[in-house]
C-alpha cells in the first residue's frame, strides 16, 4: 500500500479486531447445537445472554453496529443487518467472517489522521450515551468481542461442567 506509513494505526486497529474475532472463532468451533441453544444462565434479566446463541447473536449485530456508526459519522447513509438467530456455530463464524470484511471496507478510505477526534460536536454519538472518535469505537469493539468470548468460555465450562478453577 502507497500510504503504508499513514495506516500504522488503522492496520493496527484492524489486525487486533481481525485477532479477536478470529480468537472468538476458535473458542465456538466445536460447539454443539445443544450447547449453542441451551439456557446457560438463567438468572440473567438480559436476554441476549442467557445462552451462547444470544451471546453470539448480540456480539455479530453489535460488530455491525460499530461500522454503521462509523459510516454515519462519514456521512455514509448505512444500516445494520436485521439480528439473526442462527442454528450452527459454523453459521456464526460465517457472519463473523462478513462483520471482518465489512469492518474493511468500512477502514478502506480511513487515515491514521482521522481516527481521534477532540471535537465532541464531530464524535460518534451512541445509543447507549457514549461518545467515542473513530479509534475509542473500535477500541471499543475490539474489547468487546473480547469480554463476550471469555462469557462464552465461560457458558461452554459450566455446560460442560468444566470447573472454573481447571487452568
Amino acid at each position: 500500500m502507497e500510504n503504508s506509513k499513514k495506516q500504522n494505526a488503522v492496520a493496527a486497529l484492524l489486525e487486533e479486531y481481525t485477532k479477536a474475532i478470529h480468537e472468538l472463532q476458535t473458542v465456538i468451533s466445536d460447539i454443539t447445537e445443544t450447547e449453542l441453544t441451551a439456557i446457560a444462565d438463567p438468572v440473567t434479566k438480559n436476554t441476549e445472554c442467557i445462552s451462547i446463541q444470544t451471546v453470539l447473536t448480540h456480539a455479530v449485530s453489535s460488530a455491525y453496529s460499530y461500522c454503521v456508526y462509523i459510516q454515519n459519522n462519514r456521512n455514509i447513509d448505512s444500516k445494520r443487518p436485521e439480528q439473526k438467530f442462527r442454528r450452527s456455530a459454523s453459521d456464526y463464524s460465517a457472519d463473523l467472517d462478513m462483520v471482518i470484511a465489512f469492518t474493511n471496507e468500512t477502514f478502506a478510505h480511513i487515515y491514521d489522521n482521522e481516527l481521534e477526534e477532540f471535537d465532541d460536536s464531530k464524535k460518534i454519538a451512541t445509543q447507549w450515551g457514549q461518545t467515542y472518535d473513530i479509534e475509542q469505537i473500535t477500541e471499543h469493539a475490539i474489547v468487546h468481542i473480547l469480554r463476550h468470548k471469555r462469557q462464552i468460555v465461560n457458558f461452554i465450562r459450566k455446560l460442560r461442567n468444566i470447573s472454573l478453577d481447571a487452568e
